[in-house]
């Protein structure tokens, strides 16, 4: 079996914090979004092979991850994009990439932006035993929620129904990008596509591909993140830390509150600072400031500051004292 990490979006919605990194190296605690996914398929046997679709634009960081990195399976596969208006769609560039690298085999689809509590083992268990196409689908608990979603229906597992991002959901259950397909439904991708079919999230192909064979759907409680907006990577860092706070040992603190669900980084200094539920990011300054759900970026500076739901990018100045 081969797997694809799905690394290829520009997270707008997160700029300044990802114009200049991919989302997936945001950390959760001492590791990343997506090393914990690379950590599972490579404890994982039956995978032999993982391709990481990324772009060009952050081709080099990723080469520089893997580099750094101790996992063995991973290597990129690059789309040939630089900018958001450039992209193929998710299921585009999934059929170039199954094409380009010749892939002849079960496959595991899996977004590098999810934060999961399941084993993907587990996942791969249940799919092995369908032996059919299979998603993982969470109840989100909320209608307005599932709008942003693909929907799906039911029947003792089987999907009967799956509508993506619905004005009007019916339900709660939501397929969360983590897919696995048998070699044979691979060879529909190019029939999809040639019909004209949404080259963009996978759910309209399961959607298309659920009325012309049997799919299944893999349903687990506990937590789901897709950290694609700087609430829902913050919830997935408060997820992680329980309560509890992780700061760096070179950080300098003086006079400073650490509060409830939050990571303060290497060598950042905070001096007469309350923070709550924050991302500190390496070097940064914080003086006499009041920090709550907020992402400060690495070398920033800000001095007699009060912020709430902010995304400070990397480098800035901002004080607010006298002049």
């Amino acid at each position: 079996m081969k797997a694809v990490v799905l690394a290829g979006g520009y997270a707008t919605r997160m700029w300044p914090i990802t114009k200049h990194r991919p989302k997936m190296f945001l950390p959760i605690g001492d590791s990343t979004v997506v090393d914990r996914i690379f950590a599972e398929l490579e404890a994982d046997d039956r995978i032999d092979g993982v391709y990481v679709s990324t772009n060009e634009r952050f081709a080099a960081d990723f080469e520089a991850h893997l580099a750094d990195s101790e996992f063995e399976k991973p290597r990129l596969s690059v789309e040939e994009t630089t900018e958001e208006d450039d992209k193929f769609g998710v299921v585009g560039a999934l059929a170039q990439l199954i094409d380009r690298e010749a892939i002849d085999d079960d496959l595991l689809v899996i977004a590098g932006d999810n934060l999961i509590s399941f084993a993907v083992s587990d996942f791969l268990d249940y799919f092995e035993r369908m032996d059919a196409p299979t998603l993982a689908a969470y109840d989100v608990g909320s209608r307005e929620k599932a709008k942003s979603y693909g929907l799906v229906e039911l029947e003792d597992d089987r999907v009967v129904d799956f509508q993506e991002k619905p004005d009007d959901p019916k339900s709660t259950l939501v397929s969360i990008a983590c897919y696995a397909f048998p070699r044979d439904a691979l060879s529909l991708l190019p029939t999809y596509l040639e019909e004209g079919n949404n080259p963009d999230e996978p759910g309209w192909f399961v959607q298309w591909l659920q009325n012309r064979e049997p799919t299944y759907a893999y349903t687990f409680e506990g937590a789901w993140f897709d950290i694609g907006t700087p609430e829902s990577y913050l919830d997935a860092v408060a997820w992680h830390l329980e309560g509890e706070s992780l700061v760096a040992a070179s950080a300098v603190l003086e006079n400073a509150t650490i509060g409830d669900n939050v990571h303060v980084m290497d060598d950042v200094t905070l001096e007469d600072t309350d923070l709550e539920h924050a991302v500190i990011f390496p070097d940064a300054t914080v003086q006499n400031g009041d920090i709550r759900r907020s992402i400060i970026d690495e070398g920033t500076r800000l001095e007699d500051l009060d912020l709430a739901g902010a995304l400070i990018g990397a480098h800035t100045t901002i004080t607010n004292g006298p002049s």
